[in-house]
């Protein structure tokens, strides 16, 4: 049996641990990078035979008390540990692909009464299926049908969008692996994961560490080909009965970029 997402996970988190982080001596000659396998065994109080079958896909069925071991010997956070658990008891794609991929009138509806707020809704395969005119004017790859995480990576024009491209795509990634936790074997998922993987550099890097992160909101700044600088705040809701995305992005109030956000939503609506 070949390597699962459970192992891959247990490695990269491993290797990103120092001897010296988990109380251990460093000691000399160390082949590997971060924890040895064993060192890992030894801390969750679990046998190294155990805990290799564990890595290789051998075992994938852990109880929780061994889990719990796990999520405290690789010094795991609440979005780590919650991330572990869903890899480890993947829910079935059947479930997910009985869900509709469309947004409720009601959805519709919310985000286009929101004149000065940029709203679109995310699929669970990260396509958008609804958006409301801001959001279109904020960029095309908000519009329905497209894939902003794809063209995060891989549109040219998303470097110049983003002034802090770096920064976005640093914390988008860690979000989308806990998005997609259980569920990365879907075939529109994994297809997307592997045309990043091979086309992005950036995605292929930020992927191999397994960060993951739970939520994904604060300040970002855009550079807008007609109105300028925009320092505008985001905010990433996931809808429990959907899995859906809704995303949206606003101006503070007071802030240098409100009229220049509001000018660009009388646009939208004119357009519109």
């Amino acid at each position: 049996m070949g390597t699962t997402s459970l192992g891959e996970y247990l490695r990269a988190r491993r290797a990103q641990l120092r001897p010296e982080d988990v109380g251990l001596p460093a000691g000399t000659r160390r082949r590997v990078e971060g924890l040895r396998r064993e060192e890992v065994a030894l801390l969750a109080g679990i046998s190294p035979e155990y805990y290799l079958r564990l890595e290789q896909g051998r075992d994938q069925h852990p109880s929780d008390q061994v889990l719990a071991s796990l999520a405290g010997a690789l010094r795991l956070d609440a979005d780590g540990t919650a991330y572990l658990e869903a890899i480890a008891r993947p829910t079935r794609s059947a479930s997910r692909k009985a869900l509709a991929e469309k947004v409720s009138p009601h959805m519709q509806a919310l985000i286009d009464g929101w004149p000065t707020t940029a709203a679109y809704v995310q699929g669970r395969r990260f396509t958008v299926l609804a958006a409301n005119p801001l959001a279109v004017a904020l960029t095309r790859h908000f519009a329905l049908g497209a894939s902003p995480i794809r063209a995060a990576f891989l549109a040219p024009d998303m470097h110049t969008l983003y002034r802090d491209w770096d920064e976005m795509t640093a914390r988008t990634v860690p979000f989308m692996r806990s998005v997609v936790a259980g569920h990365e074997g879907e075939p529109e998922v994994a297809a997307l994961i592997g045309e990043l993987s091979l086309r992005s550099e950036r995605f292929r890097t930020l992927w191999a560490r397994h960060d993951v992160k739970v939520r994904d909101d604060g300040p970002t700044t855009f550079v807008h080909p007609h109105v300028g600088p925009l320092d505008l705040r985001f905010q990433k809701f996931v809808l429990p009965e959907s899995g859906q995305l809704l995303v949206t992005y606003h101006a503070e109030p007071g802030s240098p970029s409100e009229d220049p956000f509001r000018i660009l939503a009388a646009l939208a609506a004119g357009t519109h």
